[in-house]
């Protein structure tokens, strides 16, 4: 089968199309073909050498696709169900090994390539707004990057529960994107601490949701209100430097928390709560997934590049 292997750290460039052996379904696990596989910072990280992994190495964590084959142990599965997920092992390939526990099955209504746009993101959504910080009807967030994948997501969430939805975005297309999905006010990133305070009478958000990371984390202390919480869930522009604690305190009392998806799929039953909303709303069209550019296999350091250089919005996929 085709794969995509880095052999080492570094550029895209280091992402090369490869033949591997096609993965056997070990104990508990299962091998999909990949109808269609997310690209994610995550795997950005990896390939860069910020995340250690060991090398040679097969992006993705991210796919959609068939069951082709299952271990042992497996009852729940069968041969031809449709499953995604977001816990799967070197998803930028032809075939991919999936943990049977994280596979999530894919409700009639969702073809293979908006069903690989949902697990990482929608679930990151989902765990943002429900569990990190529970948000309620008539709270201000500010969330960044209010064009990318999680961002058009989350505003369309944000906006159901009855939140006021603040965003930033790069371009003029960017802001018309996140006011389509919702966004009550679409900033750019300049200044843009001072506009929220403005939004809110002086007062701040009560919660800021920031994936972009070292641009905007000062920024954002600086937009919330007295006891605010800053979900720092993302470094798309690279990683923070380390806080004295003390600045929590000189803004207010504020919190800081950075999660990671992981610690919120700790069961079934939570994986299947959080992609059985998700999924859900998609199927219904409740929730629309913009898929803003699919590759073929080949080019996947060509979306990595895209991906890093904020040329892209919404969902990126592989396409094998």
């Amino acid at each position: 089968m085709h794969a995509i292997v880095a052999r080492h750290a570094g550029g895209p460039e280091v992402l090369e199309l490869a033949e591997r052996d096609r993965p056997k379904a070990g104990p508990d696990q299962v091998v999909i073909r990949v109808g269609a596989a997310g690209v994610n910072f995550i795997d950005t990280y990896k390939r860069s050498g910020v995340y250690q992994v060991p090398f040679p190495f097969t992006p993705g964590s991210e796919a959609a696709g068939t069951v082709t084959s299952v271990g042992a142990g497996v009852t729940d599965l069968a041969v031809g169900d449709r499953v995604a997920t977001a816990e799967g092992f070197d998803c930028y390939a032809e075939y991919a090994v999936l943990p049977a526990e994280a596979a999530l099955p894919i409700p009639d209504g969702l073809d293979d390539r908006t069903a690989a746009a949902l697990p990482l993101q929608g679930m990151t959504a989902h765990y943002l707004m429900n569990s990190t910080f529970k948000v309620e009807s008539g709270q201000t967030v500010l969330l960044h990057a209010g064009a990318g994948g999680v961002g058009l997501l989350l505003i369309q969430l944000l906006k159901a529960r009855g939140a006021q939805v603040i965003t930033t975005v790069s371009t003029d297309e960017k802001e018309q994107l996140a006011a389509d999905a919702g966004a009550d006010h679409v900033l750019r990133y300049d200044g843009f601490a001072a506009k929220v305070r403005d939004i809110t009478g002086g007062v701040g958000a009560h919660v800021v949701f920031d994936g972009v990371g070292k641009d905007t984390f000062d920024g954002s202390l600086e937009s919330l209100r007295i006891r605010g919480t800053l979900v720092l869930f993302g470094g798309a522009s690279g990683p923070v430097p380390p806080v004295d604690p003390q600045r929590l305190n000189a803004g207010g009392s504020l919190f800081l928390t950075r999660p990671t998806m992981a610690s919120y799929l700790l069961d079934a039953e939570e994986r299947r709560w959080r992609s059985g909303e998700i999924f859900a709303a998609a199927a219904n069209g409740s929730l629309k997934v913009r898929i803003g550019a699919s590759y073929a296999l080949a080019e996947a350091g060509q979306a990595h590049r895209d991906l890093e250089g904020r040329r892209t919005t919404g969902k990126v996929l592989l396409v094998p």
